[in-house]
């Protein structure tokens, strides 16, 4: 039930455990969405090794119901020690997003990470979805990936350390998933389908391409905006524990054995963290009892 693009800021009594290996200094990283909640918490992580941040998001103004734009969250990167790049585009439009990558380039020489954090929750029933959602739903979580991982491909390739991170499950194939919410079901696989298939395609470049997924509710924006959604935030997780993981993955830090590549890996937060030493996941609640905690769809 995560919406990276919809998550609310991380909770300033969080005390992280975990402890990094290996460090993102230098490394300019070029991210969709990422104005708030779990995508912002990556970027805040990933600045306070002193890394590039270009942000390419559609919140140049105050929202009415979300907090933070593009324009404070590069705020918050300075702030952590990265440089940030603030764009305002829509990751649906060819037009903003090669712009945005040509802008990363300008401004910092290059492209190692392409983060897909954007993306669109509707948990509607096929009779109950309005068009305009599906379509929606499948341009941002789907074409938006998969347009800017290939606009991307030509600075990957010139970097020592190419790197593609989408925030996207695992692909289960239990007919429940399909039958709770099929649309967004199919947007978030095409997502994974696109790490899959990139995967593979750029093994001969070198590229690393994986997805990350929570093992439980992160505490969002989408959610508390649902009815009752203050009440189902309670068993979450704040957006850290999501930073923390993909700061393992992006390091190098989460050397899962079972996995035997770098590369294809639909990792969870809780995997990649225990890779990498964590041991309590307790700090990243908000609060709820390990038991208590709300599983995440799709596992």
């Amino acid at each position: 039930m995560t919406s990276s693009n919809d998550a609310s800021g991380t909770s300033p009594h969080q005390q992280s455990p975990y402890q990094a290996s290996g460090s993102l200094q230098g490394r300019t990283i070029l991210m969709s969405g990422g104005s708030r909640g779990i995508g912002l918490a990556i970027a805040v992580r990933a600045a306070q090794d002193g890394a590039n941040i270009v942000l390419l998001a559609k919140t140049g103004q105050p929202h009415a119901k979300l907090e933070g734009t593009v324009y404070s969250a590069a705020e918050q990167i300075e702030a952590a020690g990265g440089q940030a790049l603030p764009l305002v585009g829509d990751v649906r439009r060819d037009a903003d997003v090669a712009g945005a990558v040509a802008a990363a380039v300008e401004r910092f020489g290059g492209i190692d990470i392409v983060i897909n954090n954007a993306s669109a929750i509707d948990l509607s029933k096929t009779d109950a979805l309005d068009m305009k959602r599906y379509d929606l739903m499948q341009d941002i979580n789907v074409r938006g990936t998969f347009l800017l991982s290939k606009l991307a491909l030509p600075a990957l390739r010139e970097s020592d350390a190419g790197q593609i991170l989408t925030l996207s499950p695992p692909l289960n194939l239990d007919p429940k998933w399909a039958g709770m919410h099929l649309a967004y079901t199919m947007a978030k696989y095409g997502m994974s389908l696109t790490t899959l298939g990139l995967a593979e395609e750029l093994k001969v470049d070198g590229i690393s391409v994986n997805s990350l997924w929570p093992c439980t509710l992160i505490d969002t924006a989408a959610i508390r905006n649902m009815p009752g959604g203050e009440q189902i935030v309670r068993g979450a997780r704040g957006p850290q524990i999501m930073a923390d993981a993909a700061h393992a993955v992006l390091t190098a830090s989460n050397a899962v054995p079972e996995s035997g590549s770098w590369s294809g890996n639909f990792y969870t937060d809780e995997q990649v963290l225990a890779a990498a030493g964590v041991t309590d996941f307790a700090p990243y609640s908000l609060g709820a009892p390990e038991d208590r905690l709300v599983p995440d769809i799709f596992l």
